[in-house]
């Protein structure tokens, strides 16, 4: 009887131990997003959520503020018979989770995730890159050139701020106001998928997007990032200075002409940078193009390509 006691305390110290490991902050629509959860933890103790769907060329998909791999889950669905498709939470976005002392800079989360691309030896990597993607992802490439093969950059930047109504929304957004708001309702999360779409999002995909912050101690990262639009300038400098050693590399640009933060001037200097591009304007597309143009980026990336 004690041997069969201790084997049915050790089934259910197992069954306990992993249903912890792979227990998620939030219950996922499954009919929304319906891919298999992969993690993987990172030195400084983060464990990063991601998404690998499909088989062949390799995208990496990196996201902004405050959104998650869920973004990009109609062009995971519309890639993933030609593509592999990598998309990762940064820690303390979406379902990933972030050490207590991390600092949830632009720095930080490019160190995490060239860690995250380094565990999982990715090469001959094509990369899609928006908002804050951008930069992060861009310091990705600089930092291991030869893992990269191309960019589809789409509504972001790679630069110092330089436009007054950028400065102001960082200073508005990243400030005391933006602090209040994000802790007393979720203000942040709740204006960028009010804004940042040109069409209505139904209740059960805005409650995905709301879902990582709905604990208030989980909502600091959302007003974090829009404090270090000027407050990684040093980060964003060493970007800029650098973009030019990968302007070489084939680019695809995927514009939402109806975006609030990056317009014209901002497509206009990647076209610049990088030589060898070809850029699709979304007309009726806002900021985060993912929401308003799947179909028709994914085609673009399956032509351009």
């Amino acid at each position: 009887m004690q041997i069969i006691y201790k084997i049915v305390v050790f089934i259910c110290f197992i069954t306990v131990t992993l249903h912890a490991e792979t227990k998620e902050k939030f219950s996922v629509d499954k009919n929304l997003f319906p891919y298999k959860s992969h993690y993987l933890t990172l030195e400084n103790g983060a464990k990063i959520h991601y998404v690998d769907e499909g088989k062949g060329p390799l995208l990496l998909l990196l996201h902004g503020n405050p959104t998650w791999s869920f973004l990009y889950r109609d062009i995971i669905k519309a890639l993933k018979s030609d593509f592999r498709l990598i998309a990762p939470d940064y820690p303390g976005f979406g379902l990933s989770t972030a050490p207590k002392d991390y600092d949830f800079s632009a720095a930080s989360h490019a160190k995490s995730m060239q860690e995250f691309v380094k565990k999982l030896d990715l090469k001959e990597i094509t990369m899609m890159v928006q908002d804050w993607g951008g930069p992060i992802g861009f310091s990705l490439a600089l930092n291991s050139p030869d893992r990269f093969k191309g960019f589809v950059i789409a509504n972001t930047w790679a630069w110092p701020l330089e436009r007054l109504g950028q400065k102001g929304f960082s200073l508005l957004m990243g400030g005391y106001f933006g602090e209040f708001i994000s802790w007393g309702c979720n203000g942040i999360v709740r204006f960028f998928m009010f804004k940042g779409v040109s069409k209505t999002l139904s209740e059960d995909i805005l409650a995905m997007y709301h879902a990582p912050f709905e604990n208030r101690e989980d909502r600091q990262q959302t007003h974090i990032f829009p404090a270090q639009l000027r407050g990684a300038k040093p980060f964003l400098q060493e970007i800029y200075k650098g973009l030019p050693t990968l302007a070489d590399k084939p680019a695809l640009i995927v514009w939402g002409e109806e975006d609030f933060a990056f317009q014209t001037p901002e497509r206009q200097r990647f076209e610049t940078l990088f030589t060898n591009h070809k850029t699709i304007l979304l007309k009726e597309a806002g900021h985060f193009v993912q929401e308003d143009a799947p179909q028709e980026i994914a085609d673009a990336i399956r032509a351009w390509y």
